[in-house]
This record gives structure tokens, sequence and C-alpha cells, in this order.
């Protein structure tokens, strides 16, 4: 059973979600930003109550701006999804989850060393150049689970 309901049109979204966010940083980077998507989906908590949908993750809008910074300005976004990040986006939906995004709902590139936490959220580890960050414990249950 996958860890979220799914179309073709949604694995196409979060493949180009993770190659716009995560290319330089392998597949394995891909993968890690791919997971805070998903987490985000099934969490039902904190930022990301009542998102029903793969779509209403990916344009959530939050203080006037899109969550996600490669839908904010564009970068490779808005081409079209490779093979390859289509494979590794259904990998996400389906199953995969390791860490330090297991958990995450959060991550950014600081392009300086990771902070201990992100609005007030713990620092959950660092691939390559992304901090990730889980909710603090007992905030969101359904993360853990989903």
């Amino acid at each position: 059973m996958p860890r979220a309901n799914y179309t073709d049109n949604d694995v196409a979204l979060v493949a180009r979600m993770m190659r716009a966010e995560a290319e330089g940083e392998g597949q394995l980077g891909m993968l890690m930003v791919g997971n805070v998507v998903v987490n985000r989906l099934v969490s039902n908590c904190l930022d990301f109550k009542d998102l029903r949908t793969i779509r209403s993750v990916i344009f959530q809008i939050q203080g006037g701006n899109y969550s996600f910074e490669a839908v904010q300005k564009g970068n490779v976004f808005y081409n079209r999804a490779r093979s390859v990040e289509k494979r590794l986006a259904k990998q996400t939906l389906d199953y995969w989850r390791q860490h330090p995004s297991k958990f995450a709902l959060w991550y950014f590139n600081p392009y300086a060393p990771c902070p201990p936490t992100w609005y007030d959220q713990p620092f959950a580890g660092q691939f390559k150049q992304h901090c990730y960050y889980e909710p603090k414990a007992n905030t969101c249950e359904g993360v853990y689970t989903g």
C-alpha cells in the first residue's frame, strides 16, 4: 500500500519538485526532497493541516508566497519531469523514507552551517547542502505514522 494516494500527474509534480530543488544533490538528495512533500501530505498537522492532495502541498501558499522556493522562483520546476525523476517520485510516494528526511516537514539550503532549529523546529540532519527539520515531539503524530 502506498504512503499516499496519487495519480500520474502527482508523480510528475513530485518529480519536477525533486529535480528543481535537489538535482545537484543526486538521486538520494532528490528522494529526500520528495519525502518531505509526502510527509507534508500525510502529516495533517501544523502548517500542513487539511492538505489532501500532492497538488495542494506543492502549490501551498504561506505568508503570501508559495511554500517551496522552486515554485515561487520557477527555476526548473516548470520543465517537464524526466523518467528518472518520475521513478524516484514514485518511490517516495510508495514507500521510501530515510534519515535525515524520514520525518522531516521542512528543508532548506542555508549556504552556511545548518542552524539548530528552523522556525522553532529541531534539526534532524543534513544531506549535502540541505538541512532537514522534524516537528517538535508530540506536535505532529501523523508524520511518524504516515
